[in-house]
């Protein structure tokens, strides 16, 4: 009797515990949606990269075809839906949180969120998260222009966009949130990390499918993004909605993205300990 008293007891306060975890959370994702509601003129100009990128390099691929029936696996209509798709997830998935949060470490700005009843994690998920929704969203009206736009010149490729999609655009946000937080904490060791920032997007850009799709690379590269974090960001659920990726291939990759998820979270975990140990907030 006893023992099932103290059960209930135990499950009770576990619950009323995870109702208040929840309604922080939900709290600052409310704070920072408004926060980026109020610089959407910003938000927009960051995303202009996205959109000249998605309208000029389907001219490119288009203009390669010459009349072939494909390259690479892809038909001219998949190119163009490729990398509309691929600006379209590229907003939401991600992150740059690296330098806001590197800045905070330097500056001591860090001190104010460690003082706070809200683990620093919630607060730069729901600030991620709130700003990666909303240029998704803002992007919308701009892949529906390129689209028409291209559909004058091809036949597009219709799109998958069922349930594993958007599990594997999730899967691909914690992915790229974790490796962006991961590389934040070199701040706590490095005086200038700027440039190490600048260095990572070349890869990522590289092996996440947003240069050029991956089955068009050697065999070698191919193979190096199968082993790095990137691929598993963009490339996999843009290949998923193409239908480049079905059956058990797909679930395989999402398996992966899954993977890099706990790897991201037990990286970020070892350094963030380690790099709170030394933190000293000289810029408070």
């Amino acid at each position: 009797m006893g023992q099932g008293v103290a059960s209930r007891l135990y499950l009770a306060v576990g619950y009323n515990s995870g109702v208040r975890a929840l309604a922080k959370f939900l709290a600052l994702l409310r704070i920072y949606i408004e926060d980026s509601l109020a610089y959407r003129a910003s938000a927009f100009i960051w995303m202009l990269t996205d959109i000249i990128h998605c309208l000029v390099m389907p001219l490119v691929w288009l203009s390669a075809y010459n009349g072939k029936a494909s390259i690479g696996g892809y038909n001219p209509g998949e190119m163009v839906t490729y990398y509309v798709l691929m600006a379209f997830v590229t907003n939401f998935i991600v992150s740059h949180l690296m330098w806001d949060l590197s800045w905070e470490i330097k500056e001591g700005v860090l001190s104010q969120w460690l003082l706070r009843p809200v683990p620093v994690g919630w607060m730069l998920f729901a600030r991620n998260l709130s700003w990666r929704a909303m240029r998704m969203v803002m992007f919308l009206p701009m892949a529906a222009l390129a689209l028409w736009y291209y559909s004058r010149f091809t036949t597009l490729s219709p799109l998958y966009l069922g349930w594993e999609f958007w599990l594997s655009v999730l899967l691909g946000h914690l992915v790229s949130f974790w490796v962006a937080y991961a590389l934040a904490c070199l701040a706590f060791w490095l005086q200038e990390v700027q440039s190490v920032f600048s260095l990572y997007y070349v890869p990522m850009l590289l092996l996440s499918g947003w240069v050029a799709p991956i089955a068009l690379m050697p065999e070698w590269l191919q193979t190096l993004a199968s082993l790095m974090p990137f691929r598993y960001t963009t490339a996999v659920p843009t290949e998923i909605a193409l239908g480049k990726l079905t059956g058990d291939l797909m679930w395989s990759q999402i398996g992966i993205q899954g993977l890099w998820v706990l790897i991201g979270m037990g990286l970020t975990a070892i350094l963030w300990r380690a790099g709170l140990r030394q933190y000293t907030g000289v810029g408070m």
